[in-house]
Parts: C-alpha cells; sequence; structure tokens
C-alpha cells in the first residue's frame, strides 16, 4: 500500500478532536468542503468508514479510533520533536496559542506582548477571543487565562495581574426612570444585563459578597451578550444594570457617566492566571512569555 500523504491523516485527527468539520476546517485553515473530500478520499483508500455523520454531530468509528490510537501519539511525538529541534536555534520561535476573555486581552496580554513580540520577532503570537472555557488541549492551544478560583488541577498556572473586582453599575439615565437598588434580591425587579457563557450555555449568575454573605443572583433583563464590552455600552445607554470588571467601568463612574450600585455587594476575585497543560514540555518561547506575564517580577 502506498504511504498515504500525512495531511489527511492531521485531517482526520482535526475532526475527531473537534467533533465537528466546521470546527476542524476552520482550525486547518481550509474550506469545509475540501475537509469532506479529504476525509471520504482517506476512506475510500483504506476501504473503511473512519468517521459516523449525522446532522447534528460527527463521532469516530471503531475503525477510526484503532487508527487514531496509533497514529496521534506518533504525530505528537514529531511535534514534540520538532519544538525540540527549534529550541536549538539561538533564537526563539514558534507561534503561540492563547485563548482568553477580550478583557484579559485589551487590558493584560496585549500590552506586554507588544514589548515581546518587538523583542523576539520570530514569534508569534494568535490570540482567540471568547468565554468558552476552552479546553487547551483538545482546542490545541499553548495558553489559557483565566481568573484563579476557575482554575483546574490537571494545569499548571501562574498569576499575571492583581485581584479584580466586579462592580455593579447603572446609567443616570436608568435611574431617572427606577428607583437604586438597595439588595440582591431587588435586583430581580430591573432590567440587568446578561452575559451567556457559550460552552455551558447559561446564564452568568452575578457572584455577589458582604461580609461573610455570598450570594449568585439570577438576574432578567431584554438583553444578552457574550462579552463584557457590549454590556458596558449597553449600560452607557442606559438599557439596565450591569456587573462588569471594575477596572472598565471606573472611568465611566469617575465622569458620571456610570453609577455605583450596592457597592458593599461588590466582589473580589484572584486575578488572571496564565495556565497550560502540565503534560507537555514547554518550549523557550512559552518560558519567554511566562516570565514576561508573570505578576509581581
Amino acid at each position: 500500500m502506498p504511504r498515504e500523504p500525512y495531511s489527511d491523516l492531521l485531517a482526520l485527527m482535526a475532526v475527531a478532536e473537534e467533533r465537528s468539520f466546521t470546527r476542524a476546517a476552520a482550525r486547518l485553515g481550509i474550506s469545509q468542503s475540501m475537509l469532506s473530500h479529504t476525509i471520504r478520499e482517506l476512506e475510500a483508500r483504506l476501504g473503511v468508514r473512519l468517521l459516523t455523520r449525522t446532522t447534528r454531530s460527527v463521532s469516530v468509528t471503531e475503525a477510526g479510533e484503532r487508527l487514531l490510537r496509533v497514529v496521534a501519539p506518533r504525530f505528537k511525538d514529531i511535534e514534540s520533536e520538532l519544538r525540540h529541534v527549534t529550541e536549538l536555534s539561538e533564537t526563539p520561535a514558534g507561534t503561540l496559542r492563547i485563548t482568553a476573555t477580550e478583557h484579559a486581552i485589551d487590558t493584560l496580554l496585549w500590552p506586554k506582548l507588544s514589548g515581546i513580540l518587538a523583542a523576539y520577532p520570530k514569534i508569534k503570537v494568535e490570540l482567540s477571543s471568547d468565554y468558552a472555557f476552552t479546553d487547551i488541549v483538545q482546542g490545541r492551544y499553548d495558553f489559557g487565562v483565566r481568573l484563579g478560583d476557575g482554575l483546574t488541577r490537571d494545569s499548571s498556572a501562574v498569576r499575571i495581574a492583581p485581584d479584580l473586582q466586579f462592580a455593579i453599575v447603572g446609567a443616570p439615565s436608568y435611574f431617572a426612570a427606577h428607583a437604586m437598588p438597595a439588595t440582591p434580591q431587588e435586583l430581580t425587579n430591573h432590567a440587568c444585563i446578561n452575559l451567556r457563557f457559550p460552552t455551558r450555555g447559561n446564564l452568568y449568575a452575578w457572584e455577589l459578597k458582604q461580609d461573610q454573605s455570598e450570594l449568585n443572583v439570577r438576574v432578567d433583563g431584554q438583553l444578552v451578550f457574550n462579552g463584557i464590552y457590549q454590556i458596558v455600552n449597553t449600560a452607557l445607554s442606559g438599557y439596565g444594570l450591569a456587573y462588569v470588571p471594575e477596572d472598565l467601568a471606573r472611568p465611566h463612574l469617575e465622569s458620571g457617566r456610570l453609577l455605583p450600585v450596592m457597592k458593599s455587594w461588590w466582589r473580589t476575585f484572584p486575578g488572571y492566571h496564565l495556565y497550560y497543560s502540565n503534560q507537555r514540555e514547554t518550549s523557550r518561547a512559552m518560558q519567554i512569555l511566562i516570565e514576561a506575564l508573570r505578576y509581581g517580577e
């Protein structure tokens, strides 16, 4: 049997890991139709079905699982060796993929990354903005960024920011027609702007704390977003109350465009952490990024 192109096997691995032709095609940088054609050709040459397709999902057949069980580790070994070879060069190089929220990217990562990229021109960085709590191993990311209380035990983490306080705010125009709430229970009577987490699918419950009392309040309103900046802008327009990072609200609070609400209930969270799989070795490029972002140094 002639040697098969490695790209076919990489395509199969991507679909199996993503469980989606759409996401796999985006990851590989090719069209969905080209990816489907590649998989069909591979199945035709092997004479066996490797994937089971439905209108909603993609799963791996028994034959596909057997093939991937043997092939996938080999490719990971090859990738590891290629990274080691790259490390032998005098200049750190490679592409680092990071998933983080837009708030972390704009206020924390980019201000420091701009200096790293200038100092190490052969290091490339790909930033993916989302609130999806992405599995960095499955998504093939080198790093993720989360608040300290959202980390898992199967990862290594480095603190890269101070504690982060969240604030409840509203515009003067909103309070021209609504009374200022005094208790968490009163929030349910107000128009609140919600944040939806893509992966979990649910709306974020506002996490409040006053002294030793902690509450998760599920609020309601006309608007739901999947990004913090949109929530801030909508609050500025007077469409309801918002629960956002205090540093984003601060300029508007100082200017009077937003007003603080129930400040004694504002909660502080452990700051952003850069995390990565503890099952892989860190490259020189990764080490440079970790040290540059490390908080307090």
